[in-house]
């Protein structure tokens, strides 16, 4: 561990499931009592995830306030580095390109432990990602709702019933040289319900959960911060589309949800806004 500010360390952690070493940052609060423990929040990334740093740091360290806007918080945030194209799930076989993806069983049973016993953690997490990572935090809260206390997703489908869903996961996953076939299979078998949020919302009910997506056009209130690369409208067109099918399940299911519907494409400068919108949520369910 390197301790690369007072309030930010940077952990090298082998995982035997994935077979290699993972890059993880834990930011910490910058007033921390001794011997006081705190909640954690697991924070994911989008599908590029570290590309664009030479997987140095996490997008959300690289290009949002994160840092200062945690920084008087009484919480770890924990951000793994890596899994692109991975939707941070176990794969059923190695790919080629994408190599050996076990990220649940890493993020759900190899990391916290370290996490609680290195940093002061009471065993309170939540979970929250953007894009790919919304769609991989979902999963990992329905699958392993014992171990999160609530979540926040942006921008990501989390209703995988729905075909043109199935197909953008699977494109995704192709656009970054993998196989989707790999992970679960051919598309929506038995593997592909189990993992798909809008199936198993039920789990959830009870637990805070906010979901955020755009409209597909720019807010210019942002002005620069709300520009987004030239496919930026139609993701997150398609991730609105998603996100009001999936909303109509966690009803039928009975499951309370606040769902933002706001202004925006698909980049950071609406992630960043949401990071500040979404707090109450996290704070709800980490009991701060």
């Amino acid at each position: 561990m390197v301790m690369v500010s007072p309030q930010r360390a940077a952990l090298t952690v082998f995982s035997p499931a994935m077979r290699k070493a993972v890059r993880v940052d834990v930011l910490l609060p910058s007033k921390r009592a001794p011997g006081v423990k705190r909640p954690t929040l697991y924070m994911l990334d989008g599908i590029d995830a570290g590309v664009y740093s030479g997987y140095t740091q996490s997008g959300w360290t690289q290009y949002t306030g994160i840092v200062d806007f945690m920084a008087n918080k009484n919480v770890n945030v924990v951000l793994p580095i890596g899994g692109t194209g991975s939707y941070y799930t176990d794969w059923q076989r190695d790919d080629p390109a994408l190599g050996r993806n076990k990220w649940e069983t890493f993020l759900t049973r190899e990391l916290p432990p370290l996490i609680d016993s290195t940093f002061q953690g009471n065993g309170r997490n939540a979970v929250e990602g953007l894009s790919m990572g919304a769609t991989g935090a979902m999963m990992l809260a329905v699958r392993n709702p014992d171990l999160y206390a609530g979540a926040v997703l942006l921008s990501g489908c989390l209703d995988l019933g729905d075909p043109a869903a199935q197909n953008a996961t699977t494109g995704s996953v192709r656009t970054r040289g993998g196989e989707p076939d790999n992970m679960w299979g051919t598309e929506y078998n038995r593997t592909w319900a189990a993992h798909d949020p809008g199936m198993n919302i039920s789990a959830l009910r009870g637990k805070p959960l906010y979901v955020a997506v755009g409209s597909g056009l720019p807010d210019p209130a942002l002005g620069l911060a709300g520009l987004a690369s030239p496919v930026g409208g139609v993701l997150e067109a398609a991730a609105l589309a998603c996100t009001r099918s999936f909303e109509t399940k966690a009803k039928a299911a009975g499951v309370d949800i606040t769902f933002d519907y706001r202004e925006g494409l698909h980049s950071w400068g609406y992630w960043n806004e949401d990071l500040h919108r979404s707090w109450p949520t996290i704070a709800a369910a980490l009991d701060l």
